[in-house]
């Protein structure tokens, strides 16, 4: 074991505070990575806050890492020294089941999460990316391009693949009609990577201040939700929707937006459930309400390689990490476009 130091939540009621604690040794298929920046995710503050009710603490959140490596183990392949890499929301799976073969880790049964999940090494919690050094099994360590800014590459870590992967499985493209359901730290995404599949991008807000925002990152007209005639004038015209708001609202309004076969798909977890929707509006129509994960390990290389070829990365304001609980705060209000990235620089005054 080697010593780290991060910033960690005691428990659901205490705010996140400098914490020691120690990561495994290198095995022979590990990565020791320095990490320089790790993205803020809405998730981290349902865990850190035990909102989701499966957090165990102390907790150290934070799954949208980038850095450098340190060091790596005796049987590691494609990593060097000094690289530039990327780990998400995962950092181990069994590997063996139908959707690990598949290529979609996310959804193993046993998956081992990058924070709050069992390390199948050590029988101790994971500690996440709000830290100043990690050590992750090869395969789920991912490549980055050096042409892209690493701060703003490191939401694309959980926001980015999250909203990538649905657009790629609902295989998007050019001339497509795409809905994006909420400009923050995933919508703000969606509407640059459905932009860039070619698609008509059509933002949903109800901030009417957001327009000219969503225009600049890529969306072809902007509606205000909570207008009753801009909602009508898109009815039965959506080919997909992806709805990236996780508070729980009513989901008809955007049903009746769908074609005949069209999706609407949730990405965004509410800590309480979505109204039931009007089952007539999907029979009638054979309209489908679906919802979607990150994305496996193959996936999310090729999503940081598409954003390396179209130069995409986030919309970012970086913090130094004694910000982070004020920060919170911000994301709870929308106060930031459009996600908050640690400069794990700051951890020093911590050491």
């Amino acid at each position: 074991m080697y010593k780290a130091i991060g910033y960690a939540a005691q428990s659901h009621q205490t705010p996140l505070e400098p914490f020691h604690f120690e990561r495994r040794e290198l095995l022979p298929d590990d990565v020791q990575i320095d990490i320089l920046f790790c993205g803020v995710c809405h998730s981290d503050i349902h865990q850190a806050r035990n909102e989701w009710g499966s957090s165990t603490f102390p907790i150290v959140p934070g799954h949208e890492i980038v850095g450098k490596v340190t060091q790596v183990g005796s049987a590691v392949q494609g990593f060097a020294i000094g690289d530039s890499v990327g780990v998400g929301c995962m950092v181990d799976a069994c590997r063996q089941c139908p959707d690990c073969q598949d290529h979609l880790e996310q959804y193993c049964n046993h998956a081992v999460f990058t924070y709050n999940s069992p390390d199948k090494h050590t029988g101790n919690s994971t500690y996440g990316g709000y830290s100043n050094s990690i050590v992750v099994d090869q395969h789920f360590v991912l490549k980055i391009s050096n042409t892209l800014d690493l701060a703003a590459t490191a939401p694309l870590l959980c926001a980015g693949i999250t909203t990538y992967s649905p657009l790629m499985h609902w295989k998007i493209a050019a001339g497509d009609k795409v809905g994006v359901v909420g400009l923050g730290g995933l919508g703000h995404m969606a509407v640059k990577f459905a932009h860039a599949l070619g698609a008509h991008v059509v933002l949903f807000t109800t901030s009417p201040d957001k327009i000219d925002d969503a225009k600049r990152l890529g969306a072809n007209e902007v509606v205000i939700s909570k207008h009753p005639e801009e909602m009508n004038a898109h009815l039965a015209s959506f080919d997909f929707i992806l709805n990236t708001v996780a508070a729980p609202h009513n989901l008809d309004a955007y049903t009746a937006l769908l074609k005949r076969d069209g999706t609407l798909c949730l990405v965004g977890v509410p800590d309480q459930p979505h109204p039931s929707p009007a089952i007539g509006q999907l029979i009638f129509k054979r309209r489908s309400i679906a919802g979607s994960l990150i994305g496996g390990i193959k996936e999310t290389q090729e999503m940081l390689d598409f954003c390396a070829e179209h130069q995409i990365t986030s919309d970012i304001e970086i913090i130094p990490i004694q910000q982070i609980n004020a920060a919170y705060e911000r994301v709870l209000k929308s106060d930031v476009k459009y996600r908050f990235v640690i400069d794990m620089a700051s951890l020093a005054v911590e050491a």
